[in-house]
């Protein structure tokens, strides 16, 4: 394929003007950018060039790989796959053997202008690394020697961040996340199970438009995606609030969507963007299907957040009988008597308003009595003057007639 720029490739690969235009602004929302940043990333990726990846898979399942290519349109798989060049990846490989193995050979001559690594999986140093391997060679060498040479390493996924399920209680493979591969340094974090592919399309336009990594957390997390609780943007957090939480899988709470907080979801303490990013075209999450947050993106979640429907545990571990619901309960209960209070001081309100229209119309009645009553007595004494005054001009006018 020509190498003659990013924007190009994607109008060879038949993306449209105004898609393109869409997909800027898609990226846009996704930084949590204004939506007048979105021409600006349009006007950049057209001059940006086509920058190779290279995706290395240590330990893992492959949902990385998976959420990826069925990431909703405009795609980051277009991004990936059909703009930049995607030059290694095992599984999307259409050669085996030594061959497979050749792309990983001599990276900084064979790419001069350099390249972005991307790592899926956990890396093993049990045994000398032998419980994962590349083309013979311990997974996680490969990946140091890989990520090293980066201009931009993107750990995709929990296991890549902090080892994810192999890394839990009981392993005996020592597998890590890319604490493993890098000691520090130049890399965004992507954790989750799987990650959003929007977020890792996100993460590529912005190191290719601004030139430099995203604004992350201590944990090498972008603060765009992983700066709010789950439970902050949910859907069913009125519910919470309002103490609304379905007891049993199915029940009647369950079916009307009210929180899921006592069936063990994990949102009021794990950090991510999923109620807004979605899955599946932006369809759907976990919370949507009726499923609760099993807090996938959270550190070490597979030992910390476990089991998956088991309620969080008191936040405040001097007070072990204090849980969340208890404490959403308290804030209602306070919210219902600031509710309570005002409710008193609007009736008083009201009623000293009623009291004093009803001495006001008593008053105007009052009045409205004395000046009829005045008018009443006083309509003889007028009827009388006005029969002499119009008596006098009458026989004036006769008398003028006369003359």
């Amino acid at each position: 394929m020509r190498d003659d720029g990013l924007y190009a490739a994607m109008m060879r690969r038949g993306m449209t003007r105004r898609t393109f235009l869409q997909f800027s602004a898609a990226t846009a929302a996704a930084l949590s950018l204004p939506v007048a940043y979105g021409p600006r990333i349009a006007k950049a990726l057209e001059t940006a060039p086509r920058v190779p990846v290279i995706w290395i898979r240590g330990q893992a399942c492959g949902g990385n790989t998976e959420a990826l290519l069925r990431a909703a349109n405009p795609t980051a798989a277009n991004l990936l796959l059909d703009v930049l060049a995607l030059d290694y990846h095992e599984e999307l490989l259409a050669v085996a053997g030594a061959d497979s193995s050749s792309p990983l050979a001599g990276l900084a001559s064979r790419y001069p202008n350099g390249y972005y690594a991307v790592l899926e999986g956990s890396f093993p140093t049990g045994a000398a690394g032998a419980y994962c391997l590349i083309g013979g060679r311990p997974a996680v060498d490969v990946a140091r020697e890989v990520a090293t040479g980066a201009l931009l390493t993107i750990a995709v996924g929990s296991c890549a961040v902090d080892g994810g399920a192999p890394a839990a209680p009981g392993g005996i493979t020592e597998a890590g996340g890319i604490g493993k591969v890098l000691s520090g340094g130049n890399y965004i974090a992507l954790p989750g199970c799987p990650a959003n592919p929007a977020n890792l399309a996100a993460v590529i336009v912005h190191q290719l438009v601004a030139k430099e990594a995203m604004p992350t957390d201590m944990a090498h997390r972008p603060l765009a995606f992983y700066g709010n609780l789950i439970h902050n943007q949910c859907e069913r957090r009125p519910h919470f609030e309002f103490g609304q939480f379905a007891q049993e899988w199915g029940d009647q709470g369950a079916q009307k969507g009210w929180c899921l907080y006592k069936l063990g979801c994990k949102g009021p303490e794990t950090m991510a963007n999923c109620p807004d990013a979605r899955y599946g075209e932006k369809i759907s999450w976990n919370v949507s299907s009726g499923v609760g947050c099993i807090g996938c993106h959270s550190p070490s979640f597979w030992g910390a957040m476990g089991p998956a429907y088991r309620r969080l545990p008191s936040p405040l571990p001097f007070l072990p009988n204090l849980t969340t619901d208890l404490i959403g309960g308290a804030m209602v209960g306070g919210i219902g008597a600031v509710a309570v209070v005002h409710g008193a001081g609007m009736t008083i309100r009201f009623k000293r308003y009623k009291a004093q229209e009803r001495r006001a119309a008593a008053k105007a009645a009052a009045e409205a009595a004395s000046v009829e009553a005045a008018i009443t007595a006083e309509t003889p004494a007028i009827a009388q003057a006005q029969a002499q005054a119009g008596a006098a001009p009458a026989s004036a006018a006769v008398g003028t007639e006369e003359r």
